[in-house]
């Protein structure tokens, strides 16, 4: 599914934030500590994360993984050449092909929900990360207030699947990519699976009246 719509996936993401990814994400990379330098952006898609990352962080370094070939082509496509990038990893998030503790941060945008299994795959993610070494996690959440919420399942269960088939020509992927927004843990059940994986959450932000959630979080020291 997601080897399908790699031509179409930046769109996609204007459509699934009704445009205000691009301004969440550089936000987020934003909340990295001075010391973060080296990084690894997983379930990276095209890039669009690590793109902010670059641009905030003059000689910071960049490693891109996602485990669909075509968004690894489309990530080193789009970050080829820039200062600091050093290329994509066809991987699975649940076993990446790194050293433990070889990284200062870790981050993820709207990947984590589609991870195969939750709490194993935030374990990964802590065994790459030095300690004290930090991962950004941004992902889709209801909304608290409830007019909001009803206006937000609207959108992803009924204007979105349609709009997006019909720009895409692949109606599937946009009614499985609402479907695990719904189907994806609360912020609170989320906050104690990263406290599981030795992950200590530093703060939590929410964006665009709390439709997309940003975690931060460090990695314990031993």
């Amino acid at each position: 599914m997601f080897a399908a719509i790699s031509p179409r996936y930046d769109l996609l993401n204007r459509l699934l934030s009704a445009g205000q990814d691009r301004r969440w994400r550089r936000r987020a990379v934003r909340r990295f500590g001075p010391e973060v330098r080296r990084v690894l952006d997983v379930a990276a898609g095209t890039g669009d994360l690590g793109a902010a990352w670059l641009a905030a962080r003059p000689g910071a370094e960049l490693i891109t993984s996602d485990f669909v070939p075509a968004m690894c082509a489309a990530a080193a496509a789009k970050l080829g050449g820039r200062p600091g990038y050093r290329g994509c990893l066809v991987a699975d998030a649940l076993a990446l092909p790194l050293a433990g503790a070889c990284l200062d941060g870790v981050m993820v945008a709207f990947g984590v929900r589609n991870f195969e299994n939750l709490a194993p795959g935030l374990s990964e993610l802590a065994r790459v990360l030095r300690p004290g070494g930090e991962l950004l996690v941004l992902e889709f959440f209801p909304p608290h207030d409830p007019a909001r919420k009803r206006l937000f399942h609207l959108y992803f269960s009924q204007v979105l699947p349609r709009l997006g088939g019909w720009i895409s020509g692949d109606a599937e992927a946009y009614r499985y990519l609402p479907r695990s927004v719904g189907d994806f843990v609360d912020r609170e059940r989320f906050a104690a699976l990263l406290a599981g994986a030795g992950l200590e959450v530093r703060g939590r932000e929410e964006y665009s009246g709390g439709v997309a959630t940003l975690f931060h979080a460090r990695k314990a020291f031993p």
